[in-house]
């Protein structure tokens, strides 16, 4: 690879399921380690079945420890995509938990993006609004505690999708997010219902099995909370946001 020669790869839309099985049963190749991270992770080649994919891979080995997270942030990366396909939302790039080159973590999607975007440029794009509802409700039921600007992606389909997610869950309320531009606001129907019938079915098996019985017990708190409010959250506080923004 030359010194001017990007290791990230263009590609085409993926099914989730396809892009799934890839992550979950591929060879895995590290490729380098991403830049600016304070926990160990990793840019993957994974290949499986003719398909090749490029991926993040964060093994627990390399997390930092944290005195208000318990250890296992990769199992919280996983947990994310769990809660976005359970509420019927693709906000989170599938993620799967597994053995890498370095142990057992988590496994993303790569996300090929203008990485000089962020939320901040997103919401200035009406057509993106939609989707940003989503992500201020998702951070209020995972508990999202570092939703930085940055941490919202524009892929070359011009889909959104949310990464960094392993500060999530916590039993405590700890929400810390950029994304307050509705706040006070009704929930549209659509998105109120997609949080009710996540309510009303028995919860994803594999959601269950990353989280203790304190954080699915707070989790469905606050997505009953949110139900019963009928609005976006407020902060009275002026103090929920992470730092930096981006």
């Amino acid at each position: 690879m030359g010194a001017d020669e990007s290791p990230f790869r263009e590609r085409g839309p993926i099914d989730d399921t396809l892009a799934e099985t890839v992550l979950t049963h591929g060879e895995v190749e590290i490729l380098g380690r991403m830049p600016w991270s304070s926990n160990a992770t990793f840019l993957v080649d994974v290949s499986h079945d003719n398909q090749l994919l490029q991926g993040i891979y964060k093994p627990f080995q390399g997390e930092q420890p944290l005195w208000d997270f318990p250890s296992g942030l990769y199992k919280r990366e996983v947990a994310a995509y769990e809660l976005s396909k359970g509420l019927g939302w693709r906000l989170i790039p599938p993620t799967v938990l597994r053995e890498g080159p370095i142990g057992i973590g988590s496994l993303q999607l790569f996300v090929p993006c203008d990485y000089e975007e962020h939320y901040f440029h997103f919401l200035e794009d009406p057509s993106h609004h939609e989707a940003l509802q989503q992500f201020c409700a998702f951070d209020i039921v995972a508990n999202s505690t570092d939703r930085k600007g940055g941490h919202i992606l524009r892929d070359n389909q011009h889909h959104l999708w949310g990464i960094d997610n392993g500060l999530t869950f916590h039993a405590e309320f700890k929400l810390r997010t950029v994304v307050w531009d509705w706040a006070g606001e009704p929930l549209p129907e659509a998105l109120q219902s997609s949080v009710q019938e996540f309510l009303e079915r028995p919860l994803p098996v594999a959601l269950v099995e990353l989280l203790n019985a304190l954080e699915i017990d707070a989790l469905k708190t606050r997505a009953r909370a949110l139900v019963r409010e009928g609005h976006f959250p407020t902060d009275p506080t002026g103090r929920r946001y992470p730092w930096p923004l981006v």
